[in-house]
């Protein structure tokens, strides 16, 4: 059992899955800083991203838990909404096309 964050076993299943920190970020709905102090054992998290890593990663939710500290809750085995996952990529598509249209429209 890991005692602190492992970011080397993070780093590791991120790029095997051909994923970044952002893209952890963006899953979380944290900051890329917020993501930054998680890998430093800076910040814990919540039951609800270890849920969000698990499906990211392909691994079980304990796996995430074990890997992230001792003190890192399990969630109950409650099964996660796809749904939920998919509206909330919709919105963060939406927002990315909205932030990419502003700039182009100031860029011109």
């Amino acid at each position: 059992m890991a005692l602190f964050f492992d970011s080397v076993w993070f780093d590791a299943r991120l790029a095997q899955a051909g994923l970044r920190k952002s893209d952890v970020a963006t899953a979380l709905g944290l900051t890329e800083n917020q993501i930054n102090e998680l890998w430093k054992d800076q910040r814990e998290l919540k039951a609800n991203d270890v849920r969000l890593l698990a499906a990211l990663l392909g691994v079980t939710p304990a796996e995430i838990a074990t890997r992230a500290g001792i003190s890192t809750p399990v969630p109950k085995d409650v099964p996660l909404d796809p749904g939920a996952l998919d509206a909330r990529l919709a919105r963060i598509e939406t927002e990315l096309a909205e932030i990419k249209a502003l700039i182009a429209r100031k860029l011109s």
